[in-house]
C-alpha cells in the first residue's frame, strides 16, 4: 500500500484513477480481511482429503462472506476482491504445503484449481448479459482467461517472473518492489486496465512502457522514477488502472516475505 508512485494504482500521495478510494480505505479494507485469512490458513493445515479441489471449495465460500467484511468496511468499494481470490488461495496452499512438503506450492494450486475455468466459464453466453462480472465479459469478449486462468496455472507470472525479480532487485523496499510491479505489468495480461480502455490493445502499449522504464534504469534512477510519474498522469488522465498487477504484486510479497526475501 505504501510503495509510490504505482502507476493506475492508489498510494499514500494519490488516489491515481481511483477517485472513490485513498490509503486509510485499504488499511481499514486490508484489516477486516485477518480472520478472513486466518481461517485459509486454518483450512490448508488440517485439510487431509486426497482431493484438494474440496480444499478450494472450502475457502471460496468464506471467500463469499470475506467479500461481504470487505465492502462493509469500505462503504461498497472494492479494494481488496482480488486479494481475498488470490491471496487465499496461496494461503490457504502455503498452510497445506507445510503439512505436505513434498508437494510443490505451484503443484498444490494447481490441484486446487483443476477445472477452474472450465467450471466457471461454462455456459456463459446464455446467461443474462447484466449478471456478467468483468471477468466473464471479458473471457467472452476477448477470450482471456484472467485471474482465474492465472490461478489455475499456478500463478506462473508470480513464480516465473516476479519472485526472480524481486530476488534480483536492489535498493529500498520501495525501489524493490516498484521494479517487481513493473516487471509484473511487462508480464502479464492486466484485466482491469483492459476493462478500463475497452480494447485488449492497451496489453502491448502498458508493455513498451514498463520496458522503456527499465531501459531507463528502473527505480533507482532518477530518468526512471520521473518517466514512472509521468505515466501515473497518463493513467490518471486516461484512467486506467493495474488493479490486476497489484494483486500479483500482493502474491509476491506474501511469497517474498515466506521465503525471507523481504527484511
Amino acid at each position: 500500500m505504501t510503495v509510490n508512485p504505482k502507476p493506475g494504482l492508489v498510494d499514500p500521495l494519490s488516489a491515481g484513477p481511483h477517485p472513490d478510494m485513498n490509503a486509510f480505505m485499504f488499511i481499514d479494507s486490508a484489516l477486516s480481511l485477518e480472520p478472513y485469512f486466518k481461517a485459509c490458513a486454518s483450512a490448508g493445515a488440517t485439510y487431509t482429503a486426497d482431493d484438494l479441489t474440496g480444499l478450494f471449495q472450502k475457502i471460496r465460500s468464506v471467500g463469499v462472506e470475506a467479500e461481504r467484511t470487505m465492502f462493509a468496511a469500505t462503504n461498497g468499494v472494492n479494494t481488496h476482491k482480488g486479494a481475498v481470490f488470490s491471496l487465499g488461495i496461496l494461503v490457504t496452499a502455503a498452510a497445506y504445503h507445510a503439512q505436505q512438503p513434498a508437494q510443490t506450492l505451484t503443484a498444490i494450486v494447481q490441484a486446487m484449481l483443476k477445472g477452474l475455468t472450465a467450471n466457471d466459464f461454462s455456459g456463459l453466453d446464455t446467461k443474462d448479459p447484466a449478471t456478467l462480472t468483468a471477468g466473464e465479459r471479458e473471457y467472452l469478449t476477448y477470450g482471456i482467461k484472467g485471474i482465474r486462468g492465472e490461478a489455475e496455472a499456478g500463478y506462473p507470472t508470480v513464480m516465473t517472473v516476479a519472485l526472480p525479480a524481486l530476488q534480483r532487485s536492489h535498493g529500498t523496499i520501495n525501489q524493490r518492489l516498484l521494479d517487481t510491479l513493473m516487471a509484473i505489468v511487462q508480464a502479464t495480461v492486466d484485466t482491469n486496465l483492459v476493462k478500463r480502455a475497452r480494447d485488449p490493445h492497451v496489453v502491448d502499449w502498458v508493455h513498451e512502457q514498463a520496458q522503456r522504464y527499465f531501459e531507463l534504469g528502473g527505480s533507482r534512477t532518477e530518468a526512471g522514477m520521473a518517466f514512472l510519474r509521468e505515466l501515473n498522469q497518463i493513467f490518471v488522465t486516461r484512467h486506467y488502472s493495474l488493479g490486476g498487477s497489484a494483486d500479483l504484486l500482493i502474491l509476491t510479497i506474501f511469497l517474498g516475505l515466506e521465503m525471507q526475501l523481504l527484511a
